[in-house]
């Protein structure tokens, strides 16, 4: 579909190396039909309220993180922080206004319906 866009994470679209993983890149498969563009993403082990998802200059942005500490013994705390965030270009016919999103499971469905084909027939005279 040449009308998307994907563009690497902002951290450089790859997990970093052992031991220093700050952020990973979740898996998204974009998928048309006659009505809308449906957006996966798979977001594992976060819940909704660690995912952003905004539409600025022609972009859908999914962005999110997620903090989990992990006690060991003699005082010893674990912190592990992953982020992410994903852009995807917008074709000029998505109705950004009321575009939907739902999470379950940690998978992230986007719906953004599109417009109606703009233009008319002009008659020459």
């Amino acid at each position: 579909m040449d009308l998307w866009r994907f563009e690497r994470s902002q951290t450089g679209g790859t997990r970093s190396g052992r031991g220093n993983n700050t952020y990973f890149v979740p898996l998204i498969d974009v998928h048309e039909n006659d009505k809308e563009f449906l957006v996966n993403a798979e977001l594992p082990g976060l819940n909704k309220d660690q995912i952003n998802i905004d539409v600025r200059d022609n972009a859908l942005i999914i962005s999110g993180e997620t903090k989990k500490d992990q006690k060991y013994g003699k005082g010893e705390t674990l912190i592990q922080e992953r982020s992410f965030i994903r852009s995807i270009s917008l074709p000029p016919n998505v109705k950004a206004e009321v575009i939907t999103a739902k999470f379950e499971n940690g998978l992230l469905e986007l719906k953004l319906p599109k417009s109606a084909p703009t233009g008319r027939k002009i008659t020459i005279e």
